[in-house]
């Protein structure tokens, strides 16, 4: 005789990079499993997978997880997370007025939101008639890259070009041969650069600001939260 299936709850979300309104359930006992051991194997790459996997079983595969932007990934596992195993989160931070005493402080998951700054376009414009257009980086692209925080930032922009125009063309990422675009942003001034900087720092982004008090000096400060490791410790 079979035995009865147990039936999972079903919530909706929003997707932050679209407003597309996502169903989603909590993550099982067999995918817990399967992310406490990704984080007991230490590396970062099984973790990425294990997230990735999860996300993907939780949203009835409706999702292309490996093409959604990192700040999807992470707003959805953390309201996974929530709904999975509880929507309080006990942290520890560092307090900002000596820099160096830890406070431990529970965080509510449901509070958490993906904060998107006015100013962000993916649109870049350089000159007055050449710019590029940006897709954001996947979480895959973090992986790939290197240590050298220099080197990682040029691959991550390289990564996230999608087009680049003109005024009479406009070029898609698939006709780009890599050397080309390595000098083509090589040939950028160091204003032009910022302005592909300024698409990665104004993006999405999974933030949550916390007020705190030093048990030691008594000074009340806040701090803020910001990417999916620090949610949960």
């Amino acid at each position: 005789m079979a035995l009865p299936k147990l039936a999972s709850a079903k919530y909706e979300l929003t997707l932050p990079s679209t407003g597309d309104k996502v169903e989603y359930r909590p993550f099982l006992v067999k995918e817990e499993k399967a992310l406490m051991m990704a984080q007991q194997a230490g590396d970062n790459a099984s973790l990425v997978r294990a997230v990735e996997n999860i996300v993907d079983a939780c949203t009835f595969g409706k999702l292309n997880v490996k093409d959604l932007p990192f700040f999807d990934i992470e707003y959805i596992f953390i309201q996974l997370r929530g709904k999975s195993v509880g929507e309080k989160s006990t942290v520890s931070v560092t307090a900002p007025d000596d820099g160096e005493t830890k406070v431990v402080v529970d965080i509510n998951l449901s509070d958490i939101q993906c904060v998107r700054d006015v100013t962000h376009t993916n649109k870049i414009e350089l000159t007055d008639n050449i710019g590029v257009m940006m897709d954001y980086p996947k979480m895959s692209t973090f992986m790939k890259v290197g240590e050298d925080e220099t080197q990682a930032a040029f691959e991550i922009i390289k990564a996230s070009i999608s087009q680049i125009y003109d005024a009479e063309n406009v070029y898609s990422r698939n006709d780009m041969e890599e050397k080309e675009l390595d000098e083509f942003i090589e040939s950028m001034d160091h204003g032009q650069f910022q302005k592909l900087q300024h698409f990665f720092d104004s993006m999405p982004r999974v933030k949550h600001e916390v007020e705190i008090k030093n048990p030691n000096t008594g000074v009340t400060g806040k701090v803020v939260l910001q990417g999916l490791q620090s949610f949960f410790q």
